[in-house]
Protein backbone atom coordinates (compact mmCIF):
# COMPACT_ATOMS: atom_id res chain seq x y z
CA UNK A 1 0.00 0.00 0.00
CA UNK A 2 1.14 3.73 -0.64
CA UNK A 3 0.22 6.86 1.78
CA UNK A 4 -0.02 9.98 -0.17
CA UNK A 5 0.37 13.53 2.02
CA UNK A 6 0.44 15.33 3.91
CA UNK A 7 -2.45 17.07 1.98
CA UNK A 8 -3.79 20.80 3.47
CA UNK A 9 -6.95 22.79 2.66
CA UNK A 10 -4.74 25.47 1.40
CA UNK A 11 -1.80 25.41 -1.02
CA UNK A 12 1.54 25.44 0.76
CA UNK A 13 5.29 26.07 -0.30
CA UNK A 14 6.71 24.78 2.94
CA UNK A 15 9.37 26.28 4.86
CA UNK A 16 12.45 27.64 3.15
CA UNK A 17 15.39 24.93 1.97
CA UNK A 18 17.60 23.20 2.93
CA UNK A 19 14.98 21.61 5.14
CA UNK A 20 15.88 17.97 4.79
CA UNK A 21 19.38 17.13 6.59
CA UNK A 22 21.14 13.38 6.36
CA UNK A 23 22.96 12.34 9.25
CA UNK A 24 24.35 9.38 7.17
CA UNK A 25 26.58 7.66 10.12
CA UNK A 26 23.19 7.49 12.45
CA UNK A 27 21.37 6.67 9.27
CA UNK A 28 19.03 9.46 10.28
CA UNK A 29 17.36 12.50 8.58
CA UNK A 30 15.96 15.45 9.92
CA UNK A 31 13.32 16.96 8.00
CA UNK A 32 11.63 20.53 8.42
CA UNK A 33 9.44 20.61 5.29
CA UNK A 34 6.26 21.96 6.73
CA UNK A 35 3.59 20.03 4.67
CA UNK A 36 4.57 21.13 1.22
CA UNK A 37 1.60 20.65 -1.18
CA UNK A 38 -0.66 22.00 -4.21
CA UNK A 39 -3.35 21.92 -2.01
CA UNK A 40 -6.76 19.72 -1.47
CA UNK A 41 -8.22 21.24 -4.29
CA UNK A 42 -5.36 20.42 -7.21
CA UNK A 43 -4.35 17.33 -5.37
CA UNK A 44 -8.36 16.07 -5.48
CA UNK A 45 -8.50 17.05 -9.01
CA UNK A 46 -5.34 14.85 -10.21
CA UNK A 47 -6.41 11.56 -7.66
CA UNK A 48 -9.75 11.69 -9.51
CA UNK A 49 -8.62 12.17 -13.42
CA UNK A 50 -6.21 8.77 -12.14
CA UNK A 51 -9.13 6.98 -11.28
CA UNK A 52 -10.96 7.94 -14.44
CA UNK A 53 -8.32 6.87 -16.86
CA UNK A 54 -7.95 3.73 -14.46
CA UNK A 55 -4.47 4.53 -13.66
CA UNK A 56 -5.27 4.06 -9.76
CA UNK A 57 -2.59 1.91 -8.30
CA UNK A 58 -3.71 -1.65 -7.64
CA UNK A 59 -2.46 -1.45 -4.19
CA UNK A 60 -4.82 0.29 -1.44
CA UNK A 61 -4.07 4.21 -1.72
CA UNK A 62 -4.25 6.12 1.42
CA UNK A 63 -4.87 10.23 1.86
CA UNK A 64 -2.91 11.55 4.89
CA UNK A 65 -4.33 15.41 5.76
CA UNK A 66 -2.76 17.72 8.27
CA UNK A 67 -3.61 21.79 9.13
CA UNK A 68 -2.91 24.41 6.61
CA UNK A 69 0.04 26.38 8.29
CA UNK A 70 -1.92 30.02 7.99
CA UNK A 71 -5.25 28.23 9.83
CA UNK A 72 -5.42 29.12 13.94
CA UNK A 73 -5.41 26.10 16.03
CA UNK A 74 -9.03 27.62 16.77
CA UNK A 75 -10.01 26.99 13.36
CA UNK A 76 -8.41 23.78 12.46
CA UNK A 77 -11.56 21.61 12.82
CA UNK A 78 -12.95 23.58 9.91
CA UNK A 79 -9.80 22.75 7.95
CA UNK A 80 -9.45 19.32 8.46
CA UNK A 81 -13.18 18.78 7.62
CA UNK A 82 -12.55 20.91 3.96
CA UNK A 83 -9.55 18.72 3.14
CA UNK A 84 -11.94 15.64 4.33
CA UNK A 85 -14.84 16.04 2.51
CA UNK A 86 -13.33 17.11 -0.90
CA UNK A 87 -11.28 14.04 -0.31
CA UNK A 88 -13.89 11.76 0.70
CA UNK A 89 -14.60 8.66 -1.81
CA UNK A 90 -10.86 9.24 -3.78
CA UNK A 91 -8.84 7.64 -1.12
CA UNK A 92 -9.18 3.55 0.33
CA UNK A 93 -8.14 4.94 3.70
CA UNK A 94 -7.73 8.63 5.92
CA UNK A 95 -5.03 9.89 8.35
CA UNK A 96 -5.00 12.61 10.64
CA UNK A 97 -1.83 13.68 11.05
CA UNK A 98 -1.82 15.99 14.14
CA UNK A 99 1.78 14.83 15.06
CA UNK A 100 4.03 16.26 12.64
CA UNK A 101 6.28 19.00 14.86
CA UNK A 102 6.74 21.29 11.40
CA UNK A 103 3.49 23.23 12.02
CA UNK A 104 3.13 25.40 14.77
CA UNK A 105 1.20 24.48 17.59
CA UNK A 106 0.02 21.51 15.61
CA UNK A 107 0.84 18.62 18.14
CA UNK A 108 -1.55 20.28 20.67
CA UNK A 109 -4.72 18.70 18.91
CA UNK A 110 -3.17 15.50 20.60
CA UNK A 111 -4.16 17.06 23.63
CA UNK A 112 -7.41 17.32 25.97
CA UNK A 113 -11.13 17.74 24.29
CA UNK A 114 -9.11 18.67 20.79
CA UNK A 115 -8.49 15.54 19.60
CA UNK A 116 -12.25 14.08 20.24
CA UNK A 117 -13.48 16.83 18.99
CA UNK A 118 -11.64 16.28 15.70
CA UNK A 119 -12.57 12.51 15.85
CA UNK A 120 -16.48 13.55 16.18
CA UNK A 121 -16.27 16.35 13.56
CA UNK A 122 -14.36 13.96 10.61
CA UNK A 123 -16.41 11.15 11.71
CA UNK A 124 -19.97 12.89 11.32
CA UNK A 125 -19.30 13.56 7.62
CA UNK A 126 -17.28 10.60 7.11
CA UNK A 127 -19.14 8.32 4.77
CA UNK A 128 -17.38 5.13 5.60
CA UNK A 129 -14.39 5.30 5.06
CA UNK A 130 -11.54 3.99 7.38
CA UNK A 131 -10.07 6.60 9.60
CA UNK A 132 -6.59 6.51 11.38
CA UNK A 133 -4.74 8.81 13.52
CA UNK A 134 -0.89 9.81 13.48
CA UNK A 135 0.30 9.91 16.92
CA UNK A 136 3.62 11.41 17.83
CA UNK A 137 6.79 9.17 19.07
CA UNK A 138 7.25 11.91 22.27
CA UNK A 139 3.75 11.77 23.89
CA UNK A 140 3.63 10.10 27.53
CA UNK A 141 2.01 6.48 27.95
CA UNK A 142 -0.81 9.08 29.73
CA UNK A 143 -1.16 10.90 26.80
CA UNK A 144 -1.54 7.95 24.32
CA UNK A 145 -3.98 5.82 26.43
CA UNK A 146 -6.28 9.29 25.86
CA UNK A 147 -6.12 9.04 22.22
CA UNK A 148 -6.56 5.28 21.95
CA UNK A 149 -9.98 5.99 24.17
CA UNK A 150 -11.11 8.41 22.13
CA UNK A 151 -9.98 6.84 19.18
CA UNK A 152 -12.10 3.84 20.17
CA UNK A 153 -14.73 5.78 21.08
CA UNK A 154 -15.48 7.34 17.91
CA UNK A 155 -14.37 4.23 15.95
CA UNK A 156 -11.41 4.73 13.91
CA UNK A 157 -10.06 2.07 12.11
CA UNK A 158 -6.35 2.52 13.43
CA UNK A 159 -3.38 4.05 14.91
CA UNK A 160 -0.30 5.22 12.73
CA UNK A 161 2.83 4.98 15.26
CA UNK A 162 4.90 6.97 14.94
CA UNK A 163 5.71 10.15 13.36
CA UNK A 164 9.33 12.10 13.74
CA UNK A 165 10.77 12.91 17.38
CA UNK A 166 11.37 16.43 18.45
CA UNK A 167 14.17 14.22 20.78
CA UNK A 168 17.56 14.86 19.21
CA UNK A 169 19.87 13.70 21.89
CA UNK A 170 21.29 10.70 19.83
CA UNK A 171 22.56 13.32 17.48
CA UNK A 172 25.69 15.41 17.75
CA UNK A 173 25.22 18.81 18.84
CA UNK A 174 26.74 20.32 16.38
CA UNK A 175 24.52 18.27 13.28
CA UNK A 176 21.37 19.25 15.13
CA UNK A 177 18.90 20.92 13.37
CA UNK A 178 15.15 22.45 13.45
CA UNK A 179 12.79 19.81 12.40
CA UNK A 180 12.25 16.05 13.22
CA UNK A 181 14.50 13.65 13.26
CA UNK A 182 13.49 9.87 11.77
CA UNK A 183 15.39 7.35 10.65
CA UNK A 184 17.12 4.52 12.65
CA UNK A 185 17.32 6.52 16.19
CA UNK A 186 13.79 6.53 16.13
CA UNK A 187 13.09 2.94 15.47
CA UNK A 188 13.62 1.82 19.76
CA UNK A 189 10.97 4.66 21.18
CA UNK A 190 8.70 3.50 17.67
CA UNK A 191 8.51 -0.24 18.62
CA UNK A 192 8.41 0.98 22.67
CA UNK A 193 5.10 2.71 21.26
CA UNK A 194 3.46 0.04 18.94
CA UNK A 195 3.81 -2.40 22.54
CA UNK A 196 2.46 -0.23 24.61
CA UNK A 197 -0.80 0.57 21.69
CA UNK A 198 -1.10 -3.59 21.43
CA UNK A 199 -0.58 -3.98 25.50
CA UNK A 200 -3.75 -1.36 25.95
CA UNK A 201 -5.95 -1.44 22.75
CA UNK A 202 -6.80 -3.74 20.13
CA UNK A 203 -6.88 -1.11 17.60
CA UNK A 204 -4.91 -2.12 14.41
CA UNK A 205 -1.54 -0.17 13.70
CA UNK A 206 1.04 1.13 10.92
CA UNK A 207 3.79 0.90 12.56
CA UNK A 208 6.41 3.60 11.26
CA UNK A 209 10.06 4.73 12.40
CA UNK A 210 13.16 3.37 12.24
CA UNK A 211 12.64 0.06 10.22
CA UNK A 212 15.54 -0.13 8.28
CA UNK A 213 15.84 -3.54 7.33
CA UNK A 214 14.69 -6.93 7.39
CA UNK A 215 15.29 -7.28 10.89
CA UNK A 216 13.25 -4.23 12.26
CA UNK A 217 10.19 -5.15 9.88
CA UNK A 218 9.83 -8.89 11.52
CA UNK A 219 10.34 -7.62 15.20
CA UNK A 220 7.55 -4.58 14.40
CA UNK A 221 5.22 -7.99 13.16
CA UNK A 222 6.03 -9.86 16.54
CA UNK A 223 5.32 -6.79 18.06
CA UNK A 224 1.50 -6.89 16.71
CA UNK A 225 2.06 -4.22 13.78
CA UNK A 226 -0.79 -5.23 11.21
CA UNK A 227 1.24 -2.81 8.46
CA UNK A 228 4.48 -1.51 8.57
CA UNK A 229 5.27 2.01 6.70
CA UNK A 230 9.06 3.21 5.60
CA UNK A 231 10.17 6.60 4.92
CA UNK A 232 14.03 7.30 6.14
CA UNK A 233 14.61 3.36 4.79
CA UNK A 234 13.62 4.02 1.66
CA UNK A 235 15.90 7.37 1.39
CA UNK A 236 19.12 5.42 2.48
CA UNK A 237 18.44 1.63 0.43
CA UNK A 238 16.25 2.59 -2.03
CA UNK A 239 13.47 -0.03 -3.58
CA UNK A 240 15.77 -2.76 -2.69
CA UNK A 241 14.58 -2.83 1.13
CA UNK A 242 11.10 -3.28 0.17
CA UNK A 243 11.60 -6.49 -2.01
CA UNK A 244 14.02 -7.58 0.44
CA UNK A 245 11.39 -7.07 3.49
CA UNK A 246 8.64 -8.96 1.27
CA UNK A 247 10.64 -11.69 0.79
CA UNK A 248 12.04 -12.26 4.30
CA UNK A 249 8.61 -12.07 5.60
CA UNK A 250 6.87 -14.80 2.97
Amino acid sequence: FVEIGTITAQVQPGNPRPRIFRIKELEALINRLGFNNEGVETIAARLEQLRRCSQWPNIPAGLNIGKSKAVPLGQALSDYLRSFERLQGIGDYFVLNVSSPNTPDLRKLQEGAAIGELFGAIQRQNRGGPLLVKIAPDLTAGQIDHILALADEYRLAGVVATNTTINQESVPPDRRQAGGLSGKPLGARSLEVLRHIKKHSSLPVISVGGIMNEDDAKQRFDAGAELIQIYTGFVYRGPRLVREIASGLI
